[in-house]
């Protein structure tokens, strides 16, 4: 009989772990995430699509299958699920949050708390912005009437003005592909969340060799709860308290 771990997942991170965990004949590892994104990489295991319907319906779920250990390892900005994660009591939980991002020698960032703070201090930094917070976030930046370069990795859901040029694509990417994009668009300013990790950070390499301004979100605070960094370390600790349980 196995035992089974529940990975609220979506990140390059979390299918590390599934795949880190996938081989184990103890464990039953299932990855859960919203679903949002048209193609998602599936990670090796079981795998459940869709929201769970609140907190409530996150208790539901462990109540239902009663998993060993919960394992946040959503983005780092997805603060609803996180919270409702924390929240659920009985579950040993575990959060894998990869570390921000470190400014660098000639980095000019100006951090921001929020995505309308972002966008409101936008017109001081550059006129020909490149937006990369994701399509659910450009409302604030589209009215600003500006010409920009905006990257998801689906289309937008809304009509966009004229002005906005929408490039698909996903990551990761190279230092390379950044500076000729930055080049090819006459892109003056970067707009990005921290979000960390290797696959993104190259458009923030790339802006600092132009000496292009970058407008950085700050994370936001979250629940606290048990956090480890990095999948090999959200593996060995799965399996200890897997092992205590």
């Amino acid at each position: 009989m196995t035992t089974t771990v529940l990975v609220l997942g979506g990140t390059t991170e979390a299918r590390a772990l599934a795949t880190l965990l996938h081989g184990d004949e103890r464990l039953t590892v299932v990855t859960s995430w919203a679903g949002r994104t048209r193609e998602p990489r599936t990670p090796p295991g079981g795998t459940r699509i869709g929201g769970f319907g609140g907190a409530e319906g996150l208790r539901a779920w462990l109540a239902a299958h009663r998993p060993a250990v919960l394992v946040d390892a959503t983005h780092p900005f997805a603060t609803t699920v996180s919270a409702h994660a924390a929240a659920a009591h009985g579950t040993p939980k575990l959060r894998l949050l990869r570390p921000g991002w470190t400014e660098q020698p000639g980095d000019r960032w100006h951090r921001v708390p929020d995505l309308d703070t972002a966008a409101a201090v936008l017109p001081r930094h550059g006129a020909r912005p490149f937006v990369t917070t994701g399509r659910q976030h450009l409302a604030a930046f589209v009215t600003l009437g500006m010409p920009m370069l905006v990257r998801c990795v689906d289309p937008p859901t809304e009509d966009l003005p004229h002005t906005v040029e929408v490039l698909l694509d996903r990551g990761p990417y190279t230092i390379d592909g950044e500076r000729e994009l930055l080049r090819r668009h006459a892109i003056d300013v970067v707009v990005a969340k921290d979000s960390g990790g290797d696959a993104t950070r190259a458009k923030l390499d790339a802006a600092r060799e132009r000496g292009i301004p970058v407008v950085l979100v700050d994370r936001p605070l979250t629940v606290a709860m048990p956090t480890v960094e990095t999948p090999e370390a959200a593996a060995a600790r799965v399996r200890e308290l897997v092992s205590d349980a």
